[in-house]
């Protein structure tokens, strides 16, 4: 039986590993559909994804002819409609402390670092790469200094960022600590997210949705 799923992605993104996590940690099966961000002015802003998604972004998941877009959103979606094993905690105080880590992430660092915002620099600004990585570290530190400090020495952070259980939040941090990495930011003052991001890749589900294990990373 075909997978009811498909995912539209391009193996670098962060927004979409997060998507690929989440849907690996539940165990579906599913459709990689990739789109190449930079082929020909970008394959997201074709039409036939464009009517998929007005905003020409990715991720995009359809489930039938039911497109939902917003990596937060698709997460929490996967979620409610396959509830094991589950994503946020069952209390809503952890629900709510699992978001706000997520959201540090998702709504905070990651929109400074998008491909179009470098891009934008680029353009009018004339910035070179070594600006645009100066932009990315400056951006990547300001928020892991503060998602430290929330982790660090709170009674909830267990072996992942709620408890002994990975989840939403953990989605968020291990691709963002991997355009980290990219961009060459120094790691020695984050030791709870380095701790936290070693016992995610221990996982196959985190293996498994590595940028460079999916089938279009170049």
């Amino acid at each position: 039986m075909s997978p009811t799923l498909t995912l539209y992605g391009y193996w670098r993104s962060s927004a979409v590993y997060r998507v690929r996590i989440a849907l690996n940690l539940k165990a579906l099966d599913y459709h990689y559909q990739p789109l190449h961000l930079l082929r020909d002015g970008g394959e997201q802003h074709g039409a036939d994804y464009r009517a998929l998604n007005p905003q020409q972004l990715i991720p995009c998941l359809l489930d039938g002819d039911r497109a939902i877009t917003q990596s937060l959103a698709i997460m929490e979606y996967l979620d409610e409609t396959f509830p094991e094993p589950a994503l946020l905690p069952a209390d809503s105080r952890g629900r709510a402390r699992v978001r706000e880590l997520a959201m540090a992430v998702a709504c905070d660092i990651h929109p400074l670092g998008n491909l179009r915002v470098l891009q934008r620099l680029e353009a009018q600004f004339g910035a070179d790469d070594v600006q645009r990585a100066e932009w990315s570290r400056h951006w990547i530190a300001t928020g892991f200094d503060a998602l430290e400090a929330m982790l660090a020495d709170n009674p909830a952070t267990g072996r992942f960022c709620h408890g002994d259980t990975p989840g939403l939040a953990d989605a968020c941090l291990v691709p963002q600590f991997y355009n980290a990495l990219r961009w060459k930011l120094p790691l020695e003052n984050y030791p709870t997210l380095q701790r936290i991001h070693a016992a995610c890749n221990e996982l196959e589900a985190f293996q498994q949705a590595a940028p460079e294990r999916q089938p279009d990373a170049v």
